[in-house]
């Protein structure tokens, strides 16, 4: 049974910590760029075919619905390359990105409390640069954040974010935590890029798909709409959390302690 690890206050002035938290930043950085930046892109592409078909009197449900299936792929796509060229250029400090994948790997052992409070901090202050830097370049174009769908409750919008963070962890456990990963090694970072595609084509619709709460504080701090926000937080911690647990005590099989727990944690 893997044990939280509190870590101790002297980690954040360790140089392998700092370097760890300087990735992390980049990383962090690099991918809300461009993740919220092809969200803005698409609602650019959407408002101007709306626009467009107003113009030339050819509007219709199914074009408007057609754009907006071209504008999620177009999203999905993004953030699964993304995702999966961060996580391997962020390697020195394990690519988390998210506060809901720390979590999930403190719940399983392989970073400390502390550890995950400074990695918390530094992915949301890297999102937020990111958003207001992309606000600026665009010339002050909103940042879309995510809400819940029409006709999805609170309720609804927590399970679609435990459901699709889950698996999201469940894939990084698999893939690249597990130390009996086989013929899966060195695929880790592809795999999970491609499970954060096919979760945005899945929910986007519905609860918007975040599975992050650092990729929705950003665009929600930069346009000051906190909307639903709350569901980005308690949904991804949840499930990020369980996912990392579940793995860990059932499924991996260890010959040795994966974090000595008074030491430096490991990134996966």
């Amino acid at each position: 049974m893997a044990k939280i690890a509190l870590g101790h206050h002297r980690e954040a002035t360790q140089p392998d910590c700092i370097k760890a938290l300087i990735v992390e930043f980049i990383t962090t950085f690099l991918f809300v760029f461009a993740g919220v930046g092809s969200a803005m892109t698409a609602g650019n592409y959407n408002i101007y075919m709306y626009i467009y078909t107003h113009m030339t009197h050819h509007t219709t449900l199914h074009r408007l619905v057609g754009n907006a299936v071209v504008g999620l792929l177009f999203v999905a796509l993004a953030h699964a390359l993304v995702v999966a060229v961060m996580i391997s250029a962020g390697h020195i400090s394990g690519g988390h990105l998210n506060p809901a994948v720390t979590l999930g790997l403190l719940f399983g052992g392989h970073i400390t409390f502390f550890r995950s409070i400074l990695y918390w901090i530094d992915q949301l202050l890297a999102s937020s640069l990111a958003c207001i830097l992309l606000s600026y370049l665009t010339g002050g174009l909103a940042t879309p954040i995510h809400t819940l769908g029409s006709g999805v409750d609170y309720l609804q919008g927590v399970i679609w974010e435990i459901i699709l963070t889950f698996s999201l962890l469940f894939t990084v456990y698999a893939t690249i935590v597990d130390p009996k990963k086989g013929s899966l090694d060195g695929l880790g970072p592809l795999l999970t890029g491609f499970v954060v595609g096919a979760n945005i084509l899945a929910g986007g619709a519905f609860s918007g798909a975040s599975m992050n709460p650092a990729r929705s504080f950003g665009p929600a701090l930069v346009s000051w709409d906190w909307t639903d926000h709350w569901v980005y937080w308690v949904g991804p911690l949840i499930g990020g959390g369980l996912a990392g647990f579940i793995y860990e005590n059932f499924f991996i099989t260890r010959t040795h302690v994966p974090i000595p727990y008074e030491e430096q944690p490991i990134s996966y």
